[in-house]
């Protein structure tokens, strides 16, 4: 009998819940928009659940100052989208097991990359259609893999990820990152990291990426290289952003470009704010616009909540 992703869901939650000994941790976000997006042909009003998600962690002492740990974690489509397209709307996200101590830790099974972690919270329209994950590759979570963290030394991380290629044809990858500070940017007035992708997804990059505060402000910066395993599509580009807090509110601006060596040039705007009810709701809205040498132009502005649990 084919057990859904729901029903999946389902059973893991019961089994979770009737097991007395577990340390579990149940989190999650549910963040929804109304937006209206062109994306040249025309717009089109639409209601987007953007990365809403639910998930469970937890760990466990063993012996030697050990602990085993474990994160399930589910991306739950709100809007029903994929449900009218006759799909599951759960799906995947983060989920594996691993152990902890003195050393770090390390993980198996499905995570963020090394480069994708690298990332921290520098990108201020995360999950939206300012993401960018929508200009530039490296924004990996894959199967297959092991990851390592290891411990702070004196603000510095080191960060790594093997992804198995499980085929006779295909190479494995290979995802490092060293960051420096905290990437909230709560313990530290800065942020920054650099990061190397190799044969990861079928490419190669390298990435530097820098975040500060400086009173009411957060200004971030990341410079980006990649390309093809075969060398083809190689380009280069950058981001920048700003950020201003006042009050309940923040002003937010990013602007990023990515030139290819081919001749065709991308770049995007976006604009937001974001207003705290409290400290897990806020109310948002944002535009982004996309345009590029050989594209047309694509407009999305959008109004949100979001809450986290």
């Amino acid at each position: 009998m084919k057990l859904t992703n729901s029903a999946l869901l389902f059973s893991v939650l019961s089994a979770l819940s009737l097991n007395a000994y577990a340390d579990v941790s149940v989190y999650g976000k549910a963040n929804v928009s109304l937006q209206s997006s062109d994306d040249g042909e025309g717009s089109a009003t639409e209601i987007k659940s953007n990365a809403s998600r639910l998930g469970f962690k937890g760990a466990e002492k063993l012996e030697g100052g050990l602990e085993v740990i474990y994160k399930l974690e589910f991306q739950v489509d709100v809007s029903d989208a994929d449900s009218k397209n006759g799909k599951d709307n759960i799906t995947a996200r983060n989920q594996y097991v691993g152990i902890k101590g003195n050393f770090g830790e390390v993980v198996i099974g499905r995570n963020d990359t090394a480069y994708k972690q690298s990332q921290g919270k520098l990108d201020l329209f995360n999950d939206l259609e300012g993401d960018i994950k929508n200009l530039f590759k490296g924004e990996n979570r894959l199967g297959n893999s092991i990851s390592y963290k290891s411990t702070s030394f004196n603000g510095f991380k080191f960060l790594g990820t093997f992804i198995a290629e499980d085929n006779k044809d295909g190479e494995n990858g290979y995802s490092t990152a060293l960051t420096y500070g905290d990437s909230k940017l709560n313990k530290s007035a800065i942020y920054a990291a650099v990061a190397v992708d190799s044969e990861v997804n079928g490419r190669d990059a390298v990435r530097f990426a820098v975040q500060g505060k400086v009173a009411d402000f957060k200004l971030g910066a990341m410079f980006q290289t990649q390309e093809k395993v075969d060398g083809s599509e190689e380009a280069d580009g950058y981001m920048l952003n700003a950020a201003y807090s006042f009050g309940a509110n923040t002003l937010k601006a990013q602007y990023q470009v990515i030139d290819f060596d081919q001749g065709d040039k991308l770049d995007g705007v976006s604009i937001g704010i974001d207003h705290k009810l409290n400290k897990a709701t806020k109310l948002y809205g944002f535009y982004s616009t996309f345009d590029g040498d050989n594209q047309v132009e694509r407009d999305y502005l959008g109004l949100g909540i979001e809450y986290k649990f």
